[in-house]
């Protein structure tokens, strides 16, 4: 298992918490931890569990494992490319968590149609279905976008 690295996980834990617009107190109360072993951990001093980190990403709504990654208990899944998109996504605090997941699957189902993540050799094949209506394959523009209308207005497929 990797190392703890508790300095920047307690400085991106107090940066998140005044994004949040949050108080010390505040986080930990609704982390349920003590206000001085909070203030410990961002200040790098105490290395919380995967637990408390769990505990803490619930009360400031981001990613557990966002978390453990920057506490290094997780290697990062993802290449070097996209991580800026995907870290940016699960720390806005402007998003509830249901938007967070939803704005990461379609940006996983692009960079999947350009063949820019792993699977087969076209970086589509994943094997989960055919993409049809499942969610797990690219987003389709006759379903999502004004490309339906377009289609619908040209006498294409959906013209009715």
């Amino acid at each position: 298992m990797a190392s703890l690295n508790v300095g920047n996980l307690g400085e991106f834990l107090r940066e998140q918490r005044r994004t949040a617009r949050l108080s010390l107190r505040q986080l930990a109360d609704a982390a349920g931890v003590s206000n001085p072993y909070l203030s410990q951990i961002e200040r790098g001093l105490r290395k919380p569990s995967a637990e408390i980190l769990q505990q803490l990403a619930k009360a400031l709504r981001i990613s557990a494992e966002t978390l453990y990654v920057q506490a290094g208990i997780l290697d990062e899944r993802r290449g070097l490319d996209g991580v800026e998109v995907q870290t940016a996504i699960l720390t806005d605090p402007a998003l509830n968590e249901r938007q967070k997941q939803v704005l990461l699957q379609i940006y996983e189902s692009f960079r999947k149609e350009n063949g820019l993540v792993g699977g087969g050799k076209d970086g589509a094949a994943s094997g989960r279905g055919d993409g049809r209506g499942d969610g797990s394959g690219p987003v389709s523009r006759e379903t999502h976008g004004m490309d339906s209308r377009e289609t619908e207005a040209d006498g294409g497929p959906h013209a009715t």
